[in-house]
């Protein structure tokens, strides 16, 4: 079943971190429907917000993948099951 979700990440040291992190992001783009990412150049960080819609294995293989990254801090809120698909079940 599809789900929406948010993943939050904080990259440390971005520079190490933001090309692999990209790249993973890359790797699922089908499913990822917003992004947007805020610089804190002065505390060496970066702050991502991933939107994503799509099958609970995707999203959480997508999390487990950046988590597991150097550098990288990342917390998911999942929804419960979509209206959509309560009518079709």
């Amino acid at each position: 079943m599809r789900r929406i979700a948010v993943i939050g990440a904080i990259l440390e040291k971005p520079q190490l971190s933001q090309k692999a992190f990209n790249e993973t992001v890359s790797l699922y783009k089908e499913i990822v429907k917003g992004r947007m990412g805020i610089p804190f150049d002065e505390e060496d960080m970066a702050v991502i917000s991933l939107t994503l819609l799509g099958e609970l294995d995707a999203i959480n293989a997508l999390t487990g993948k950046l988590g597991n990254l150097p550098h990288v801090t990342v917390k998911t809120a999942v929804s419960g099951m979509l209206k959509s698909e309560q009518e079709e079940g």
